[in-house]
């Protein structure tokens, strides 16, 4: 069986100067989703974090793990297959694979841009989604555009370049994403 999809041209959800953002509705199988996914939430190295906001210091709402990839990626993991089925359709030096495990609706990130210096310009950064679906917001990283909202599906790949992003909390959310 094929690790994804055929590959189909993304929708394009925003347009800007960076390329914009572009949406594969369905890169992975569903079933290899899953299996991907049930192998991440159970094999990755989650850790927690604390961070100071509004004068005080708070949990991140969400559970985190990284990997360089010019590191050994640990054995039992599927992401280099994974890394190869974003490459398939979105080719580009990637650098490092970063994990977000949001455990439930109360598991969430507020509207950031991530740090591009460590990207190779003009590639993206391709967000691949598994698990539960989880509503993504989307506006240019000035605040010049009205947020845009996308249903990430599980096994669905996001490339974008500079915007800000958010996955809010929502009584919606059902199940790990």
């Amino acid at each position: 069986m094929d690790l994804f999809n055929a590959p189909i041209a993304p929708l394009q959800v925003l347009h800007d100067q960076q390329g914009g953002v572009r949406y594969w509705p369905q890169l992975l199988l569903p079933a290899l989703a899953q299996e991907a996914f049930d192998a991440l939430r159970d094999g990755a190295d989650w850790r927690s974090q604390r961070r100071e906001m509004y004068d005080r210091v708070v949990d991140v709402p969400r559970l985190l793990a990284s990997y360089r990839l010019d590191d050994a990626l640990p054995a039992g993991l599927p992401l280099q297959r994974l890394l190869d089925a974003v490459q398939a359709v979105l080719p580009a030096p990637y650098n490092a694979v970063g994990l977000n495990l949001y455990r439930d609706g109360r598991d969430s990130v507020a509207m950031h841009h991530d740090a591009l210096h460590t990207l190779v310009a003009p590639h993206p950064i391709a967000l691949l989604s598994l698990g539960a679906p989880r509503r993504m917001q989307l506006r240019a990283k000035d605040g010049s555009t009205r947020a845009v909202a996308l249903e990430l599906a599980s096994g669905s790949l996001l490339a974008k370049r500079s915007l800000a992003h958010a996955c809010l909390a929502s009584g919606r959310c059902r199940g790990h994403q």
